[in-house]
């Protein structure tokens, strides 16, 4: 934290490059139409409960600090291709989206306490959060790390080093963790985590020096090291590929909806479209899942 006081002109080009200078934490609700036509398909809005499709609107709770899935424009307003595609699936199914920034943490339970219809944040699916919500899956994401431009750093043997890492994601509730504990049981120093609330800020650690490398979601990691001007490089190879998933209450009838809308997405090319316009499309698949962690 000293060194963002120290150098704020650096911290806040870097901030500039990675989110173009807006806040990424102040709570707001948005409208963000996808830019790739959609149509509605009648067999999946069929599937969306009463309550939902008479409000007209799906309520998508996100936190957008996390570029290129989800983050803010210039104007301040969500963006990204995970951001797209929840507008698309919306528009599959004849409703409105509405988009309900929060902190990250805050997601799942606003999504079971009933004030956002789905969560669309990158959210890993994991059989630990399929005990308190539901997963339809959209997309496979590996972990990746980048480091300082020239500071070797291998995350299979990262013992004593710091790293970077958004607070509450998988990398900080698992990963990490897991890494370090198994450093200590082979009698090394543990990896300090440094968690922050958002991806810009644990990004900016490690253009600062405060960190020695960050852990995040393979795009997320590729799209930093572009944005920051070669002061980051990749680190080691992506590995533990994961589903993402949109969160969705347990039981909930939303959620075959939401997959009927995604498939019908994937078979007619939207899904497809969006995903190459963002440069994320090797994480595409072919048939979308629920639950994809407890059901392998």
């Amino acid at each position: 934290m000293r060194a963002k006081f120290i150098l704020p002109a650096l911290a806040a080009a870097t901030a500039l490059l990675l989110t173009g200078c807006v806040d990424n934490s102040a709570p707001a609700e948005s409208n963000a139409p996808t830019t790739t036509a959609v149509s509605k398909d009648a067999k999946a809005a069929a599937l969306v409960p009463e309550a939902t499709a008479k409000s007209g609107t799906l309520v998508i709770a996100t936190d957008p600090s996390y570029a290129p899935n989800e983050f803010k424009d210039e104007a301040g307003n969500p963006t990204g291709w995970g951001i797209e595609l929840a507008s698309a699936v919306a528009a599959k199914l004849g409703l409105k989206p509405t988009f309900q920034v929060s902190k990250f943490d805050n997601i799942i339970p606003s999504v079971t306490g009933g004030k956002a219809d789905i969560g669309e944040s990158s959210f890993t699916d994991t059989v630990e959060r399929e005990k308190q919500v539901d997963f339809v899956n959209y997309y496979t994401a590996g972990i990746l790390w980048a480091s300082g431009k020239g500071k070797a750093v291998d995350p299979d043997n990262a013992c004593g080093m710091k790293v970077a890492v958004q607070a509450t994601t998988y990398q900080d509730t698992d990963e990490i963790p897991a890494k370090s504990a198994a450093c200590v049981k082979a009698g090394k120093a543990p990896i300090e985590k440094l968690p922050f609330d958002t991806q810009d800020l644990a990004t900016n650690a490690v253009v600062l020096g405060q960190a020695d490398a960050l852990s995040a979601d393979s795009p997320v990691s590729l799209y930093a090291v572009s944005k920051t001007g070669g002061k980051l490089q990749v680190a080691g190879k992506s590995f533990e590929v994961a589903p993402y998933g949109l969160v969705v209450a347990k039981g909930s009838k939303l959620s075959e909806a939401l997959k009927a809308a995604l498939q019908s997405l994937v078979d007619d090319g939207g899904y497809a479209k969006i995903l190459t316009k963002w440069g994320v499309a090797d994480g595409g698949i072919k048939t979308i899942t629920i639950n994809a962690a407890a059901n392998g």
